[in-house]
């Protein structure tokens, strides 16, 4: 009997083009009204991922079910309950705000009583009413983005598929886009969405991480950072790549990592391993300023993990 609480599952999911495999063996689990993030480096298979769930790619091998619905044998009818926004979301620069919004809703069947609220609703909601007259193709990256997401969602769809959303938009656009999607998320909408920032990710309820088409690791953020081996110490070397050199090998450093102009050093015991990192740089005749305790980011953890998984 199916879970209630779990509105996507995949079993055994797999994606081949040619000889290579895109996607191999995806369990996924993905809870009715969370904000689940697909994270991983480019070709880790998360387009491919969000492809086969919005019905658009079919599995090699395995299946899976949005909505309660086969994608494969149901894919008409999970149309209804999803939204997909692809990378390249399709607009029509040539139409204004307000007729791209009314186009999707030709689209989806919207009938005419009943868009003109949602249009109006969703016009506040994407903060976009005072640009309903401006062309898409005059709109900035990221307002281009959340006219995208409007559309995604004039049929009101429970499900959100979401492919790197916010890439190639400032700071600001990012955030307010997030800001966006927190209130869905508060209204009860699944939201899956892919990112190649960790930041985006912090905010998710739980966090997948895909490698060469494999999921690695699948667990709330919180979770996630405690999975790095060991303690975490930062110094600021004058001397960034020869003080990790000198370090690399030395007995209790697990493992280095370079963050800016700080060398993030994870170590069996902090308060043992402190001040020997220091004498050995000061033997080097390297000053350095540390160390400071820190906290594994996601980040530095998605890092070691994938370079375990690499053998690295």
């Amino acid at each position: 009997m199916a879970d209630a609480s779990m509105i996507i599952e995949t079993r055994a999911l797999c994606r081949s083009f040619g000889a290579t495999r895109a996607v191999d063996s995806l369990d996924l689990s993905i809870f009715r009204g969370e904000i689940f993030g697909l994270v991983g480096p480019d070709g880790a298979g998360k387009t491919t991922v969000l492809r086969m769930l919005a019905a658009i790619l079919n599995p090699t091998a395995g299946h899976a079910t949005v909505a309660g619905f086969d994608t494969v044998k149901k894919s008409e009818a999970i149309k209804a309950h999803l939204g997909y926004m692809s990378q390249q979301f399709s607009l029509y620069g040539d139409l204004s705000v307000l007729e791209n919004m009314n186009f999707f809703a030709d689209i989806f069947g919207i009938k005419r009583q009943a868009r003109a609220g949602r249009i109006d609703r969703l016009l506040d909601f994407s903060r976009m009413r005072k640009f309903s007259a401006r062309r898409a193709a005059q709109l900035s990256g990221g307002m281009q983005k959340k006219l995208g997401l409007a559309c995604t969602l004039i049929h009101e769809p429970e499900i959100l598929l979401l492919d790197e959303p916010t890439t190639g938009v400032d700071p600001v656009s990012r955030r307010e886009f997030w800001d966006i999607l927190t209130e869905l998320h508060i209204t009860g909408t699944t939201i899956v969405v892919s990112t190649p920032y960790m930041d985006e990710a912090e905010r998710c309820s739980r966090v997948g991480l895909m490698y060469q088409g494999r999921l690695m690791v699948c667990d709330a953020p919180s979770r996630i950072r405690m999975m790095v081996d060991g303690e975490l110490l930062a110094f600021r070397p004058e001397n960034l790549q020869r003080a990790a050199a000198l370090l690399n090998g030395q007995p209790g450093v697990l493992e280095i990592q370079t963050y800016g102009d700080l060398l993030h050093i994870f170590v069996d015991a902090a308060a043992r391993r402190g001040p020997e990192i220091i004498e050995r740089l000061a033997q080097a005749g390297l000053s350095c300023a540390g160390p400071w305790p820190a906290q594994p980011r996601m980040e530095e953890a998605f890092i070691s993990l994938i370079g375990k998984q690499a053998g690295k």
